[in-house]
């Protein structure tokens, strides 16, 4: 273990790396639910558009969280996390299956092809090529968007927002005189989990999203006592946790290869031409945003372990990258979507993690939790809305790296971040940043600083909006 994580090199400890492993697993277990719960409910009406259970994408993140984060150990001996990423999941089931109407199974066709493409870039050196492609004002502005986008789900998720169809969005109703207080306790408990998440946050308690959403359960089921049939019409049945297991192989295990290349519902009514576009400027929006969360991540992690070689570059990168393209492609097998290194891993940093190790612990936790589904399943939505909120609220964050008073990198980082909440759409938020910023360029004399990749995405991008929407 010595020889092969480089304990000693790294001046840290088994103890040590079980600790960090350890905070890093409960800095982000709450994928867990988070991911379930969005594929199988979207809305919280339980109407269960994509046709999957909790059950099933419960068992499929968990599974692609192990091979991908112990994979990051194994491979880059890094101590980095995988899982389901979060604006990824959403973008897969918001606007991909619901938005563009292809189907789950389809939609998983996606994301198997961003890991094969992920594992050829990485093979070939070429990932780090194109990350460097698009024009800095997007690549910041993208984080902040989804972060957006991410926050307007929660909320939506929680019932605080909702459709109007004067206004489009409106407040929920808090009136006791037109509500009832069964509709407005679930909404109550989002607000003060995700205020408990932010206050556990700020006085640095380990793990505080996860926490806070147990918190969120509890709140939930006490107030339920105040609500007049509450557990009546709850029908709480703990199942076997292998129950979960059998609807992953019957819904989501291999779904991408049995049903996932049968468009033909698809392209009864849009066309073939428009499958195409679809496909290839879709599944460029995936490989871009999981590009920047796996590049930004092991960057600022790797800095902050002192993990960095002669370069500036995070030591076994690519190895790292590889890792993250791998787990990918699995989800997509499994039936989840895209997997990427999660920002939480800075959590399991801070308490010494340096090597694979910490990794490999976490993935070991993940495994465990496989089977903990039926306890899982009883956290409400209202509960996992609260973490949505909050990790919108980390990734906007990101909006202090622009130069706002630069018209020319304002203008592009501006559209990609309030395009992607208001159409539901984190491709369209990139189209429309990466558009603007060469349109400005070429009349602002910046002509020769706008790169040929650029141009070409920029084409795709033209071709979708002209021709696919």
């Amino acid at each position: 273990m010595e020889r092969f994580f480089k304990l000693k090199e790294r001046n840290t400890t088994v103890k040590t790396e079980f600790i960090a492993g350890m905070t890093t697993f409960f800095a982000m277990v709450y994928i867990l639910m988070v991911n379930a719960n969005m594929f199988a409910d979207p809305f919280g009406d339980g109407s269960n558009p994509l046709g999957v259970s909790y059950g099933a994408i419960y068992i499929a993140t968990a599974i692609s969280a192990v091979v991908g984060t112990i994979l990051a150990g194994l491979l880059a001996n890094l101590p980095l996390a995988q899982a389901s990423g979060m604006g990824l999941n959403a973008f897969f089931v918001y606007t991909v299956c619901i938005g563009f109407g292809l189907s789950y199974a389809n939609a998983l066709v996606l994301i198997l092809i961003e890991g094969l493409v992920f594992i050829f870039l990485t093979v070939t050196g070429l990932r780090k090529k194109i990350f460097d492609s698009l024009p800095d004002a997007v690549r910041k502005a993208i984080p902040s968007g989804i972060g957006l986008f991410i926050t307007f789900l929660g909320l939506q998720n929680a019932g605080i927002v909702v459709s109007d169809s004067s206004t489009c969005v409106d407040l929920a109703s808090f009136n006791l005189l037109n509500r009832s207080w069964g509709d407005i306790m679930p909404m109550i408990v989002t607000f003060f989990t995700f205020l408990a998440i932010v206050i556990m946050s700020h006085k640095k308690v380990k793990g505080a999203v996860f926490i806070g959403i147990l918190g969120g359960m509890g709140l939930y089921y006490l107030l339920g006592f105040t609500v007049s049939g509450f557990y009546e019409q709850m029908n709480i049945q703990l199942v076997s946790p292998f129950e979960a297991f059998g609807e992953f192989f019957d819904q989501s295990l291999f779904k991408v290869f049995t049903d996932g290349f049968d468009f033909s519902a698809y392209t009864k009514v849009h066309g073939s031409a428009n499958l195409i576009l679809t496909i290839v400027t879709t599944a460029l929006a995936f490989c871009m945003v999981d590009m920047f969360d796996t590049l930004g991540t092991l960057y600022a992690a790797c800095e902050r372990a002192g993990l960095m070689d002669k370069n500036g570059e995070p030591l076994n990168m690519s190895k790292g990258m590889l890792s993250d393209a791998i787990a990918t492609t699995v989800g997509a097998i499994c039936g989840t979507s895209t997997v990427t290194t999660f920002s939480e891993v800075n959590a399991g940093v801070a308490a010494g993690g340096r090597t694979g190790l910490t990794s490999v612990f976490c993935g070991i936790l993940f495994f465990v939790a496989m089977f903990l589904s039926p306890i899982a399943q009883l956290i409400p939505s209202c509960a996992t809305a609260a973490a949505l909120i909050y990790v919108g609220l980390l990734m906007i964050s990101a909006v202090t790296n622009i130069e706002w008073n630069n018209f020319k990198i304002a203008v592009p980082a501006f559209l990609t971040m309030v395009i992607m909440p208001l159409t539901y759409n984190i491709s369209y938020g990139i189209a429309f940043g990466l558009l603007s910023y060469i349109v400005i360029s070429v009349f602002c004399g910046d002509f020769k600083k706008i790169k040929i990749s650029s141009w070409v995405i920029a084409f795709l991008f033209i071709a979708m909006l002209l021709l696919t929407h």
